[in-house]
């Protein structure tokens, strides 16, 4: 490297984002993911000791991955590559095994590759690298915010230990945050600068766990604030609160921030808990979420969840999806939020899903039999003939019942809806006994 080249990267290293400088080069100034890269943990070991093997960094933007890999970067004694899957194609892919397989050839000398944002490798070119990764000719490290389960090949995968990155907590942005205004070999402590304790707290909380978005707003304060009569920058929590003006949502219409809070969102109204389920629902709609999906989801619970424990959920539910489509947001909100707390609060039943169920295996899996012939039609003549005769009309009887087969023979004596005893369903077992059904049959 040249004099003028030499100056080129320096500079370039100057007016890089703050996110960028601050970025670790060992272990040990890596804040937060103690849960794998703690000194008793395996990827830590493997990093220290240089013999990383190909793994999978997956988490949420802002908590890492990118910073790991440069840590290994900087300690590993094999040759280093970075890809980024949106902008190489298979042409720099072919360039990085030649090299690779000359430095392994020449010098005994291992290649790791570094690909960011590997999901957007289609399959042919994951597909490339896995012969290669096979032999040892390269260690990927591939980086995700999409779930790699779904997103990369399962031959990779299977090569490959996947480690998941959590949102840093509040604690870990806090520390980033006074690391980045006081730091002056790599933060802004030359600028001589201070943030209040109400800022920090405050762009702690509203970066939600993105280290990189809490270190953006620190870097717009600190280069856009005058510097008060004594000569300081300082950081107030209006400051604060300009630089970051909305929370940065975790939520991901496409992608696994979708699957997971709505995941969350039905648990937490099965598990009859109205204040996560209004929570998630908050979170979805904030994410720009489709109410119509919302409303579907809540009427497949209130019949999956609630069921006969209490017949109105869904009609509550389907009311709401029919209201939300003629209302629109942002009053649909309301709306969504009257179904999903109704639904959760509600007493909780899945006897229907699994009489259903049991039913649906049932016919699948067994001889199912005739129609027992005094249920069939009658309502034509030649029908007696046939020996369509026999069935009892239940209005005729006490109480509208009459006990009479109605399963096919092969089938009789089968339950397959067993009400619960919480809501409504306790009336329908006190009905059942009043007219005659047993215990063992209900």
């Amino acid at each position: 490297m040249d004099m003028f080249e030499y100056m080129r990267q320096q500079n370039m290293e100057q007016e890089a984002p703050l996110a960028k400088r601050m970025r670790p080069t060992r272990l040990e100034e890596v804040v937060g993911q103690e849960h794998i890269i703690g000194k008793d943990k395996l990827l830590y070991r493997a990093i220290q000791a240089d013999k990383l093997s190909s793994i999978i960094l997956y988490g949420p933007p802002g908590t890492g991955k990118t910073t790991l890999a440069m840590v290994i970067a900087h300690t590993t004694s094999a040759a280093f590559v970075q890809l980024n899957a949106t902008t190489s194609g298979k042409k720099e892919m072919e360039e990085v095994i030649k090299a690779a397989k000359d430095h392994m050839g020449m010098y005994q000398k291992k290649t790791i590759l570094f690909v960011d944002e590997i999901h957007r490798f289609n399959k042919a070119q994951q597909d490339y690298l896995l012969p290669f990764v096979e032999d040892g000719t390269v260690v990927l490290i591939g980086a995700t915010t999409e779930n790699p389960y779904f997103e990369v090949n399962g031959a990779l995968l299977s090569r490959s230990n996947v480690f998941a990155l959590r949102p840093l907590s509040r604690e870990n942005i806090r520390e980033l945050i006074l690391r980045a205004v006081y730091d002056r070999e790599k933060g802004m402590g030359a600028y001589e600068a201070e943030i209040e304790e109400k800022a920090v707290e405050f762009l702690a909380d509203m970066a939600e766990g993105d280290a990189r978005s809490a270190l953006n707003a620190v870097e717009l304060g600190i280069l856009t604030t005058k510097r008060d009569e004594d000569g300081k920058i300082r950081i107030t929590l209006p400051v604060a609160e300009e630089c970051i003006q909305r929370r940065s949502l975790k939520y991901d219409k496409d992608g696994d921030n979708h699957y997971d809070t709505i995941s969350a969102f039905i648990k937490s109204m099965r598990g009859s808990d109205p204040d996560a389920a209004v929570y998630y629902l908050a979170k979805m709609l904030f994410g720009g979420e489709s109410v119509t999906f919302i409303a579907r989801r809540i009427m497949i619970c209130a019949s999956e969840d609630v069921g006969n424990a209490d017949p109105q959920a869904i009609q509550v539910a389907a009311a709401c999806a029919q209201a939300v489509e003629r209302v629109g947001m942002p009053e649909a909100q309301i709306i969504l939020a009257h179904a999903a707390i109704y639904v959760a609060s509600a007493p909780k039943s899945n006897s229907i899903v699994n009489a259903i169920y049991k039913a649906m295996d049932t016919v699948k899996e067994r001889q199912t039999g005739a129609v027992p012939a005094h249920l069939r039609d009658s309502h034509y003549s030649g029908s007696q003939s046939l020996g369509h005769i026999g069935y009892q009309y239940a209005h005729d009887f006490p109480n509208h019942y009459v006990k009479q087969q109605y399963l096919p023979d092969e089938l009789e004596g089968t339950q397959f809806y067993q009400p619960g005893t919480l809501g409504y369903e306790q009336k329908i077992r006190e009905y059942f006994q009043m007219i005659g059904k047993t215990g063992e049959e209900i």
